[in-house]
């Protein structure tokens, strides 16, 4: 039988690529120094979902929350085959902890419900390098009322409408058995995504969301009129619309989220503290393979309070 898997994606800051300027002066995180990349686990989770519909047949449907930009991640699901895009951006969730976040994506995904068919899969990546919650996903499953298999290593068996997998607990395995619908969180061990085909970059290279024409109209036609403007971001939406080059984008409204529940409004996380460490040593000490090298060592640690 086909299932309907929606799977969702987020583009983050590559933390592996740390510059002097990644931190503003109030302690948060400067997206803009840093170059943004696909969540890693999340391409496992994209594969994942792409496996089941190989293996059993059905759809799958991409979703990504975040500003116009991210709809890099979205063309890159595109090139691996996913049936269908989803942008949700809305200035209004700004700012949006784990609660908020997770409560705006289960209201999308039951719009997805609404507007394309009922979900028996919601796949994610474990975690997000920018956060390291690993608390979206659960929260989800939480806010739509399924059931949740964290940590998924592999996916056993797909019987009807029950579904076997593999989850690593970190010590270990264990198997477990539960009925869909279901959200999945998957780890970088479960598979190996697949590159993007070349056929689908050249077909989607070209896939735009509203906002993305909107913005590169104002920065092309900046010495025209708004009204030549609008015509003719008008004219690009209606010819991609065509081509089915016209990426889905949606809003808290489209998605019949309580505004009160996005953003900051509904964020309750609060910030104890922010350390910024400044790296001041410079040189390196060398120490001999040696026993005694190794006791200076850990005596050294020891009265630093490295260690102890």
């Amino acid at each position: 039988m086909p299932y309907h898997s929606v799977v969702c994606v987020k583009q983050v800051p590559d933390t592996a690529n740390i510059t002097a300027q990644a931190m503003k002066d109030d302690g948060t995180v400067n997206r803009a120094a840093l170059p943004a990349i696909f969540n890693p686990e999340d391409l496992h989770a994209l594969e994942a979902a792409l496996e089941v519909r190989e293996r059993f047949g059905g759809t799958v449907t991409v979703l990504t929350m975040g500003p116009p930009k991210a709809a890099e991640v979205l063309r890159e699901c595109l090139y691996r085959g996913v049936d269908r895009a989803i942008m949700l951006t809305d200035r209004r969730a700004a700012a949006s902890d784990t609660l908020a976040t997770s409560y705006i994506l289960s209201q999308a995904i039951k719009t997805i419900a609404d507007r394309f068919g009922d979900y028996d899969f919601v796949f994610c990546g474990r975690q997000a390098i920018d956060g390291d919650t690993a608390q979206v996903g659960p929260q989800c499953a939480e806010k739509l009322g399924v059931a949740q298999v964290t940590y998924m290593e592999e996916l056993l068996r797909l019987d009807g409408r029950t579904v076997v997998v593999q989850r690593n607990v970190g010590n270990g395995w264990e198997v477990v058995e539960t009925s869909l619908p279901v959200m999945i969180t998957v780890i970088d061990s479960a598979n190996q995504p697949r590159p993007p085909a070349a056929r689908k970059v050249m077909l989607y290279k070209r896939a735009r969301v509203k906002d993305e024409v909107v913005g590169e109209v104002k920065r092309g036609m900046a010495e025209d009129s708004d009204e030549d403007r609008q015509a003719e971001i008008q004219r690009r939406l209606a010819d991609l619309k065509d081509r089915s080059l016209l990426i889905d984008q949606w809003d808290l409204d489209d998605v019949g989220a309580d505004i009160q529940r996005c953003g900051l409004s509904g964020s309750p996380t609060k910030v104890y503290r922010i350390q910024s460490i400044v790296l001041t040593k410079t040189g390196y000490k060398e120490v001999p393979p040696t026993e005694l090298g190794v006791r200076e060592l850990i005596q050294e640690l020891i009265v630093d309070h490295t260690l102890g």
